[in-house]
């Protein structure tokens, strides 16, 4: 099978791994992981934006495997943070920082903010990339919703336990894995990408 037939999903999240796997279903291509590719390792998310650096990622793992290459970069968006943590999400609580320790300083800093206030967004873009550092498609997808007051639900990951979609009273955390991969920034930023990985 050809590289071009071959696509790496430029993760180590085995969460994010099983969404993409997910949403992408049956698309004619040999998707494979970063697992296969134990010594490969990270690159610096340098970019100002979402795409930054989900091309910067794409392009990264794919010249590194000789593979086409997807990678995503998301963020939330936090109206009364004045859309903090963005860019900056999985980093918000410095290096090393769990899930939990992100999910704690963002209750922490959004105390004081009254339930009508704690307005949110969930951004991500999604790139594929060549070995040669073409960049074949770049989408966008949004989710917008709310932040309670404390994590629910033992799904997802990230930020998911706090984050209620608009339309619903559950976290992404607590909503069906079919339920949250039809409306997620993620799902819709993909099901974008899906087009080009299905055509001719």
């Amino acid at each position: 099978m050809s590289t071009l037939s071959q696509l790496l999903l430029g993760t180590r999240n085995e969460g994010k791994v099983l969404e993409i796997q997910s949403i992408l279903g049956d698309v004619p291509w040999q998707v494979r992981s970063l697992q296969e590719f134990e010594d490969i390792g990270t690159p610096a998310e340098s970019g100002d934006t979402y795409a930054d650096n989900a091309i910067i990622k794409a392009r990264f793992y794919a010249r590194a495997t000789g593979i086409c290459a997807l990678a995503d970069d998301s963020g939330l968006e936090v109206e009364a943070l004045d859309g903090a943590p963005g860019v900056f999400s999985a980093r918000y609580a410095g290096a090393g920082a769990s899930d939990a320790d992100r999910r704690t300083l963002l209750l922490s800093e959004l105390a004081r903010v009254p339930i009508d206030k704690r307005k949110a967004r969930f951004v991500c873009v999604v790139a594929i990339a060549t070995p040669d550092e073409r960049v074949l498609k770049t989408s966008e997808g949004t989710c917008t919703g709310r932040i309670i007051f404390e994590p629910r639900g033992e799904g997802g990951f990230g930020y998911d336990p706090l984050f209620v979609p608009d339309g619903f009273d559950q976290t992404f955390a607590e909503l069906p894995d079919a339920v949250k991969n039809r409306l997620s920034h993620r799902a819709r930023a993909l099901l974008k990408t899906r087009e080009l990985l299905v055509s001719p």
